[in-house]
Parts: structure tokens; sequence; C-alpha cells
């Protein structure tokens, strides 16, 4: 083969690979919700996905795949498992990519996922019935030290559950009981099946009058509950949220990353998006990948310091 030849080929081999690679997306794409369908995660995902779909001209299907609190996160494992082309994307909270590697599951072990970005903190507060005898954190503690007080969660190992421990903790209290809950809303407050609960603010909406939010688990305060302190005022050591955001798994070509970041981008900013974070208080925004590492390295630290307040 002749010296031209040889340079020829290796050129046409390199334009046929630059080809494929900007071919991304040309089948069909799938975003892994670990979580029932209906909330803030799964409505802005869906939103993504129908972007995706209409930019890119390919079928994306939002799946929802339960038990993303506590592990084994079923979800996080399907995306690690699936091939690293991005075609399967995550859509997570923090404890599936900085708790999933460290808790014994072997699809998540070593750390799998890397950020494609960030797009939203759920409105998460502690909240009681309208008649409990306390109305901040400060009058709860006062009582929990001669009562009991129960507490419902969504997963022991989510950010908002590991806060509120900690928060007890730093307070000088302890829960009189604690257990997860597939729903937490007005109906576990009125049965009395908790008499605290951490949920998200959109599932006590409807009964907002007939309840007392005594801290919100957010950065800044919410803007539905103005006068509700964040967690950073009630204690700057815990001032961490839950967000949520869209992983792929560490081999994912750059140019599959670029696609799905800049569609995201564009519809968490949407007009609808934002009006969902207007009706939630949810803040619903973009940290690109590298702002988003950078959330988690912090994070970390900020679990550090609430698993010393539990004694881990």
């Amino acid at each position: 083969m002749s010296k031209f030849a040889s340079v020829a080929l290796t050129a046409l081999a390199i334009g046929l690979a630059g080809t494929a690679m900007a071919d991304y997306p040309e089948k069909p794409v799938t975003f892994i919700v670990p979580w029932p369908p209906g909330d803030l995660e799964d409505i802005l995902t869906r939103m993504i996905a129908e972007d995706f779909q209409q930019e890119y001209g390919v079928p994306a299907a939002v799946v929802n795949r339960p038990g993303g609190g506590g592990g084994p996160f079923p979800g996080a494992v399907e995306v690690a498992t699936a091939p690293a082309d991005g075609y399967t994307i995550g859509s997570f909270v923090p404890a599936v990519s900085l708790i999933g590697h460290e808790i014994d599951i072997p699809e998540l072990t070593p750390e799998k996922f890397d950020p494609i970005g960030i797009f939203l903190t759920y409105p998460f507060v502690i909240a009681t019935a309208g008649d409990a005898p306390y109305s901040s954190m400060e009058e709860l503690a006062a009582y929990a030290a001669s009562n009991d007080v129960f507490l419902g969660h969504f997963g022991d190992v989510l950010t908002p559950t590991q806060v509120t421990k900690a928060l007890a903790a730093n307070m000088g209290f302890e829960w009189g009981g604690d257990a997860p809950f597939d729903a937490l809303d007005c109906n576990t407050l009125a049965s009395g099946d908790a008499d605290v609960i951490n949920t998200t603010l959109q599932l006590i909406l409807p009964c907002i009058d007939d309840v007392k939010v005594l801290v919100s688990i957010t950065g800044d305060r919410i803007s539905l509950v103005p006068d509700t302190p964040a967690i950073g005022e009630v204690d700057e050591s815990l001032n961490i949220s839950l967000w949520n955001g869209l992983f792929v798994t560490k081999d994912t070509p750059a140019e599959a990353r670029e696609a799905i970041a800049a569609v995201a981008e564009r519809t968490v900013m949407s007009d609808r998006a934002q009006a969902l974070a207007a009706e939630t208080g949810a803040q619903v925004y973009w940290l690109n990948a590298e702002e988003s590492a950078a959330v988690i390295q912090a994070d970390r630290a900020t679990l550090g310091t609430i698993s010393k307040a539990l004694g881990n």
C-alpha cells in the first residue's frame, strides 16, 4: 500500500469515527427515575425526555424503578450495568451518587457515575400537625425532652432524613421512633401515623393551613412559606439540601454528555419548568457538570459532619 493510500485510509477512518460520534443519538434513549411517578424529579425528567425526543427525533422514555431512597437502588444498578453510550441516563438524588458505592452494592462499586448536571432542589421541610404543642424546632426540642415524638421520612439514608436526625442530636433530643413511608402527606399527619414528617412541601400544600412547617431543608427559604427558616439558619453546620440531577456512567462519550446537557438546560430554564417551581416551592435551575461536581464534593464534607453528629 502506498504512503498516500495509507494516509487516505487513516483520514477516512477518523472521519467515519467522527461521524459515528456525531450521530448520537441514533436510537431510543431511556431516563431512569428510581422513584414512583408523579414527584418533582419525575415531572421534570419527563419534560426533559419530551424535549430530547423533539430535538433529536428519537424516542425518549422515562422508566420508574422505585427503591431509590435507602437502597438497593435498582434504578441506579440498571444505569450502572447498561452500556456506557449515553442511551441510559439516571435521574438521581445524592444518596445514589454519594452513598450507593459505599453500602455494599456490588454493581455500584467502585463509584460509577458522573454528573451531567443538577437541576432541582426539593422543597423538603420538617412539618407537623397544626394542633401540635410546638411551633418551632426549639419548642419541639423542649417538648421531646419528656414526650415521645414519632418521625416519618422517605428513607434513612436520604439527605433530609440524615439532616433531621442530626439536627435533633445537635439540639439535644432523640426521636421517640421513626420509620420510612411511601407517602408522607396531609393524611399521614391527620391519621396520627407520624407526629412529625420529613417531606416535600408540595405534598402538604393541600392542607398548608392546617399544618406547621418548622424548618426547610433547603439552601434558601422557600418562597411559599417565607416565614419558615432554612436549615442553615437553625444550624449552620447542617446547611445542605436534597437535589436531583442527571447522571451517566464514567466512560460515556463527551458527545453524548453534551447532547443531553444541551436539552436538559433548555428544558429546566423554560417557562413551564419555572412555573412548576413557582407552584411547588421547588428550586429549578441548571448547574453544569463541573458545578455539579463541586456541589457533590461540598456535600461529602457536610455529610461527614452529619455522620459525626449521629455518632457514626
